[in-house]
């Protein structure tokens, strides 16, 4: 007799068909696996090299998130630093030179020039081709104009006159006196960040040190590559986007892998309960037979893991690169792929193998042998007594969420109704065998009519139960969680262009040309023939806190009269009063429930760049996700962006012609498909998610099937050999499928609505919006791969049986 080992190995040698759906979907599960786990490390490592810095041993500048770590919240804008931390920095032991930097925009009659204080080219290595450095009223261009002349510069409180002093090589460029650059930025008494170069001698680790200890938590010292987070603050969020990929849907598509690979080896297992029964019958024991399945878990499953990495590195590198062309990560990232996610992966499916094969081992290698042979010829009925009590837990659970989803609002409901999918999956995998001879036999009602090999369908799928459960559990998945995605986008899309129709009533919005309106444009737009209302926005996010976590909600400062405001945008005002006085707000009326605040409370949030606001809450409107969820006075957001001139002009009256010197002019239907375009990255990213997770559910089902139906080459050559037609056992075949795709489908769209109503509900008020063709679409498609599946695979089982016969 063959040691366990050898039974594995000649398992392996001599029947390499049984051991093939396992294979795919272990190198399926490590392919998902291994491509989140390196767009996760890549988000934990990402940097971009210093370029202005690259001459600058050590930075300080602000840490670039609001709140406590437990509310996370990374900036929208740039968070700053106090000027007065400039002195400090210059009075620490080492330093020979501490430079305050400061970037921002300044408008000229010829276009938008990139601003800096003289200062800084201590260490970008500009030099000066003419003249000398600036004074107070003087700058020096990059430009041909001769020192000596005058320049008139729009800065963001107007236009102001000055000398050219000097000129420098680089173009669209202007230098200020470094006093002069802090005071005209925009943002007063801040800097974008210090740049410290050190006395001869000093080492960057000892004078990163002494500036942490004379700084303090006022400011965060960077070295190293970390100095290029200091230049591009969009870093910080594509660090999120990464992460949020790799890590939140990476658990759960990891979970769904292991959970679906580890189904996939317990059918394997289960189609080999003869063969274990006969082994047992002749005198293997309980740890041969356990030992037999480990081995062929570590022959195989090591295998499959790292021939899975390669597709999951394949994977990641697209959609990375997907994501850097749509603007989520700068360009300089690159991604990393290191040994860690890929032993990770490894790993993962060798333990999902091992721990999915014993227990779909341990009955049958536990069982007296002179039962072992009658037991592997009928499907066990009773359910497990280990499964069953987590599978109703877990459906208890999902039944629970689902009732607090549906009693909170705003984002508790969509943080309670997350955890309404994942308990329901978790509940139909573990009662997987109850289910599925459930619908068997409820969906089995309709099929008596329909013939004697509907009939037979039914009843296969009934006593069968754990085959069936198999190919519905991945059929589930696939619909339940693309469901999910997809939707969520359709119905905040619905709601969104809904109110956006409703919301803009202006004649003509005006946006700018060189990215930034000048500050007299809505005076001017007002002084246009026929223009009867004209208000200047500036567009940001502030991040509100909610639910314990600080949350990113756009908004708009307003530039004009509540009156003007209210004849080009219908927010909808249901509470309060819209005043726009300096120090007021008002607030979507969703985001104010979130909040815990109404009409006359003061709302606790984070300005731009981090800074800490309470303003008072003078209105509640019910048009935030269309058009804008906090609307602010100008004056309150201008001193915490990088650019405070307004990106757009809404006008009410007035021609497109007369417009035209503002900027470019568009009609609302134009402003509305622009809007749209900025909410395409979410919708991708769903899309995407949807298609990695809900294909490899499908890849998942077609295998299930194909093994499911491999495995009943007998049961179909016997019912030809009583006399049943090819074409009624093929038809018996489709029922079968028919059966388990309609189970899957209703079962999996029954715990979409249950994610979707209450979360939809709290995020927009409304329920959610599912196209009839998109839904369409899903269900076609399973049904027609799950028939594709079954069928194909009986049809040369079938041709077999005639061959040998």
């Amino acid at each position: 007799m063959l040691a366990p080992n050898g039974l594995a190995r000649a398992a392996l040698r001599f029947r390499p068909a049984a051991f093939v759906g396992t294979f795919v979907a272990l190198v399926l599960a490590a392919t998902i696996v291994s491509a989140c786990g390196i767009l996760l490390e890549t988000g934990v490592r990402a940097t971009v090299p210093p370029e202005r810095y690259a001459h600058v041993p050590a930075v300080a500048a602000a840490g670039q998130r609001a709140g406590n770590p437990e509310e996370g919240g990374v900036v929208p804008d740039r968070a700053r630093l106090k000027d007065s931390l400039v002195a400090k920095a210059a009075a620490t032991p080492g330093v020979r030179a501490a430079i305050p930097d400061v970037t921002f925009p300044v408008l000229t009659p010829e276009g938008t020039l990139t601003a800096h204080g003289w200062g800084s080219t201590a260490f970008t290595g500009e030099r000066l081709t003419s003249g000398r450095a600036p004074g107070p009223g003087e700058v020096v261009l990059g430009t041909s104009r001769p020192a000596g002349d005058t320049v008139t510069l729009t800065l963001p409180d107007g236009p102001r006159t000055y000398r050219v002093s000097g000129t420098a090589a680089a173009q669209d460029t202007v230098w200020f006196s470094d006093a002069e650059a802090v005071r005209v930025s925009g943002h007063p008494h801040r800097v974008d960040a210090i740049a410290v170069l050190p006395d001869p001698g000093v080492g960057t680790a000892v004078l990163s040190s002494r500036l942490a200890h004379a700084l303090g938590d006022r400011a965060e010292i960077h070295t190293g590559d970390d100095r290029g987070t200091v230049e591009d603050p969009a870093l910080t969020e594509a660090r999120e986007v990464l992460t949020g990929i790799g890590g939140s849907f990476g658990g759960v598509a990891t979970m769904v892998a292991v959970f679906t690979a580890a189904g996939t080896v317990a059918l394997a297992i289960g189609r080999r309960a003869r063969e274990f029964a006969l082994l047992r019958a002749i005198g293997t024991t309980p740890r041969q037979i356990r030992r037999t399945v480990a081995t062929e878990a570590l022959l195989v499953a090591p295998v499959a893991g790292a021939l899975g990495c390669l597709p999951g590195i394949a994977l990641a590198v697209w959609w990375f690169g997907q994501l850097k062309d749509k603007g989520a990560v700068p360009e300089p990232v690159g991604l990393a792929v290191s040994w860690i996610p890929l032993t990770v992966t490894t790993g993962t499916v060798l333990v999902t193998a091992l721990l999915a094969g014993y227990m779909a081992a341990h009955r049958s290698s536990r069982i007296k042998p002179g039962q072992a042979l009658s037991e592997a010829s009928v499907e066990r009925l009773r359910p497990g007594w280990i499964r069953t009590p987590l599978g109703v837990a877990a459906a208890a659970g999902g039944f629970v969420c689902a009732g607090l989803a549906a009693s909170e609002t705003g984002e508790d409901a969509a943080n309670a109704a997350l955890g309404v999918v994942m308990l329901f999956m978790l509940a139909v995998a573990l009662l997987g065998p109850l289910i599925a001879r459930a619908c068997a036999s409820l969906l089995g009602l309709p099929l008596r009519g329909a013939g004697a090999p509907a009939v037979l369908a039914a009843a296969n799928s009934r006593t069968n139960a754990r085959r069936l459960a198999s190919a519905i559990t991945p059929i589930v998945l696939a619909m339940a969680f693309s469901s999910v995605l997809v939707f969520l986008h359709t119905s905040e899309e619905r709601v969104t262009a809904e109110q956006q129709r409703a919301g803009i009533v202006a004649d003509h919005i005006v946006t700018a040309d060189r990215g930034a309106l000048p500050p007299d444009a809505v005076r001017r737009a007002g002084r246009t023939p026929e223009v009867t209302a004209a208000v200047g926005l500036l567009r940001t996010s502030v991040l509100v806190r909610a639910s314990g976590a600080l949350t990113p909600v756009s908004a708009q400062g307003v530039t004009g009269s509540a009156r003007d405001l209210a004849a080009v945008q219908d927010l909808d005002v249901e509470k309060g009063r819209l005043s726009l006085k300096p120090g007021e707000i008002a607030l979507d009326a969703s985001v104010a429930e979130n909040a815990g605040v109404g009409v006359g409370d003061r709302i606790r949030l984070h300005l731009p760049d981090g800074t800490r606001d309470t303003p008072l809450v003078a209105a509640t409107y019910g048009r935030g996700l269309g058009l804008s969820q906090v609307t602010f006075h100008r004056t309150d957001l201008a001193r915490h962006v990088s650019s405070s001139f307004d990106t757009e002009l809404w006008v009410k009256g007035g021609t497109a012609k007369a417009l035209a010197p503002l900027g470019r002019v568009m009609d609302r239907a134009e402003h509305t498909t622009a809007q749209s375009l900025d909410r395409e990255l979410n919708a991708w990213a769903n899309t995407v998610m949807a298609v990695v997770l809900g294909g490899f559910a499908a890849v998942a089902a077609v295998n299930t099937l194909v093994m499911t139906v491999l495995d009943r080459r007998g049961e179909l050559g016997t019912l030809r050999l009583l006399g049943s037609t090819r074409r009624q056992v093929l038809r018996m075949v489709r029922w079968e499928a028919l059966l388990v795709t309609v189970a899957g489908i209703a079962l999996g769209t029954a715990i979409a609505l249950a994610t979707l109503v209450p979360m939809m509900r709290g995020l927009t008020g409304q329920g959610p919006y599912i196209p009839p063709l998109v839904y369409g679409s899903f269900a076609a498609a399973i049904l027609v791969v799950g028939t594709a599946a079954a069928t194909l695979p009986a049809r040369a089982a079938l041709r077999g049986e005639t061959l040998e016969r």
